[in-house]
């Protein structure tokens, strides 16, 4: 088995002690993506729409430097302050994924790693070379 850790430059998480997320052969295990900037601050305070966007953005980013995309996740967990946003949640999956649709699991939390973050998304991957 081939395990390797997914670097990205600048990491804004390294002040956190935790990876961006892992390469384990042909699977990518990535770690909770939120709005945060590379110099890890985070944008959009107050605005569920500016850190939606970012956090799927940063997902993106993170994924294409394991070796995969947003086409080839295969599971989400997406953490929100507010159901309310599911709806707009729906309409992110449809522009950021593609069919078939990735399993996803969505909870409502009390408060995540910042009062002022609303969002955040964890996910599974399979590495592009790996698809056929």
């Amino acid at each position: 088995m081939k395990i390797d850790r997914i670097i990205i430059n600048p990491d804004p998480y390294e002040p956190f002690r935790l990876a961006q997320g892992y390469r384990v052969d042909d699977m990518l295990y990535i770690s909770g993506q939120t709005a945060i900037d590379d110099s890890g601050n985070l944008v959009g305070i107050g605005n569920f729409d500016i850190q939606a966007e970012r956090t799927f953005q940063n997902l993106e980013k993170v994924l294409n430097a394991g070796g995969s995309s947003l086409k080839n996740v295969i599971k989400v967990t997406i953490f929100l302050r507010n159901m309310s946003n599911f709806s707009k949640i729906v309409e992110l999956r449809g522009r950021y994924f593609c069919e078939p649709y990735p399993a996803d699991t969505i909870v409502e939390v009390s408060s995540l790693y910042s009062p002022d973050a609303l969002i955040e998304i964890d996910a599974i991957a399979v590495a592009d070379s790996a698809v056929d």
